[in-house]
């Protein structure tokens, strides 16, 4: 099948067969993300004498993963969904400016990140809630990973072009080439090395830069790519850096939000419940990141039917896919809390063997997560106004829970109910952001069925408001 074909799919062939085609790769290939850091802190969380405190030592550098994340995020998703759009106009030139603008973009970011970091890094991670006792742990790991920025944003953020590009498989494999090497490596370094905590991240920037190499060569090499990475698209084009950012500054936010969120949650478990506490959240953080990573997946693989469909001025087919993504999410993540409820031990002891660690964490996840059956809601929103290019409405979804209310609740409920207040802090939030999120995606619903149904309507949203 062609290139041109496999765009033109997006637009007619039936929406579940390209929901389940896009969206299973996406699954597999985050959920194989999710891996890099989550088997890290497994064998972390198991280092012999050690596990307890290094795994908290990865909790406090939490807030920098985070941040590299979003930049990633920023350019990422911004070029994967500007190149989605600009194909569903049948402008390929307008998508390749697009990926050489996000490749320049992914490049400054990664040098600026790198350096700075590095710079303030014993600082930064003191201001984000290290102890004496885990200050040497956190920088042990966390260098590595800054001065390796430029491995992470190329194997991931660019990664997601592939995906709009129409190889959603080979998008998947990117993410299996990495993590399979970072699994690999990780005992390798860790233990038959001996560099502990630091050989973990070690580990995960070389299984990147592999994973990075592997999409510069997709973009440049590779004849499965109707658009390639050239000097001249590299050249800086306003116009287009700043639809790429303003689209991406959503995902960013949130994960920049997230990060104030794990700095003021460090502070609180460190108050209450002291240094094992702060270990519990990083434990309870990466076995949520297990069941959540998969609706990124779903919404990934949404994405680029909505965008094309929203610029092919298809409607109904885009409030199909949003539906059929919210409900698909709303199932598994039920069936997720299910078991995280029913075996809450089984899950814990895969990231550690300290018995009172142990009891701190079950007793935690099983009041943090709550909320999991329905978080599917905001979360689909949010991934719907980034496809379409209605940023500023994503990025008010998205920080609803973290700024707007998950901030509040970890500095006030704690002051009541000390460090369960810490963890009841996140289902009240949830709660709060799924009814806000609630009232703008299900109106956008109603407005898409009546553009659906009224010519004149759909020619007037022929562009999306990359503002609105």
């Amino acid at each position: 099948m062609s290139k041109d074909n496999t765009q033109q799919d997006l637009g007619s062939e039936s929406i579940i067969k390209l929901l389940i085609k896009f969206s299973i790769p996406a699954i597999i290939g985050m959920v194989v993300n999710m891996l890099y850091n989550v088997v890290d802190r497994m064998y972390i969380g198991n280092i012999p004498h050690v596990g307890g405190l290094a795994i908290t030592g990865v909790g406090i550098t939490m807030p920098v993963t985070q941040i590299i994340t979003g930049f990633g995020m920023l350019v990422g998703i911004g070029t994967c969904a500007s190149i989605s759009i600009a194909f569903g106009k049948q402008n390929q030139k307008e998508a390749q400016r697009y990926l050489g603008n996000g490749l320049l973009g992914i490049i400054t970011l990664s040098i600026l990140v790198a350096v700075l970091g590095n710079l303030f890094a014993e600082q930064i991670l003191t201001l984000f809630g290290a102890s004496e006792n885990t200050l040497p742990y956190a920088l042990s790991y966390i260098r590595p990973l800054l001065w390796g920025t430029i491995c992470n944003l190329f194997a991931f953020g660019l990664n997601n072009s592939i995906r709009s590009d129409g190889n959603p498989k080979l998008s998947m494999l990117t993410m299996i080439i990495g993590a399979a090497i970072n699994i690999i490596l990780d005992p390798i370094f860790i233990f038959a090395l001996g560099l502990g905590i630091q050989g973990a991240a070690y580990a995960t920037v070389i299984s990147q830069f592999i994973a990075g190499c592997w999409v510069l060569y997709y973009f440049t090499k590779s004849s499965k790519s109707s658009i390639k990475i050239t000097l001249e698209d590299m050249k800086l084009d306003l116009g287009i850096m700043k639809n790429i950012l303003v689209i991406g500054l959503a995902p960013f936010c949130m994960q920049f939000a997230s990060s104030i969120v794990s700095v003021i949650a460090n502070k609180s478990l460190m108050m209450h419940g002291g240094d094992l506490a702060i270990g519990a959240m990083a434990i309870i953080t990466s076995i949520s990141t297990i069941y959540i990573m998969p609706i990124f997946g779903i919404n990934q693989g949404a994405q680029p039917i909505i965008g094309y469909n929203f610029g092919a001025n298809k409607f109904e087919r885009v409030r199909q896919t949003y539906m059929y993504s919210l409900i698909v999410s709303t199932i598994f993540l039920f069936i997720s809390f299910i078991f995280v409820q029913t075996f809450p031990y089984i899950a814990v002891g895969m990231f550690n063997n300290d018995p009172e660690l142990t009891e701190i964490t079950v007793s935690g996840m099983r009041l943090f997560l709550l909320s999991m059956p329905i978080i599917g809601i905001q979360m689909t929103a949010s991934n719907y106004y980034q496809a379409v290019g209605k940023a500023k409405k994503a990025m008010v979804i998205s920080l609803s829970r973290q700024i707007i209310f998950l901030i509040p609740c970890f500095l006030i409920i704690p002051r009541f109910l000390g460090l369960q207040g810490v963890w009841l802090a996140g289902p009240i939030a949830d709660l709060l952001a799924i009814a806000f999120s609630s009232i703008f995606i299900f109106k956008e619903m109603r407005e898409l069925k009546k553009m659906a149904n009224d010519p004149e309507l759909s020619m007037k949203s022929a562009s999306p408001d990359l503002v609105a």
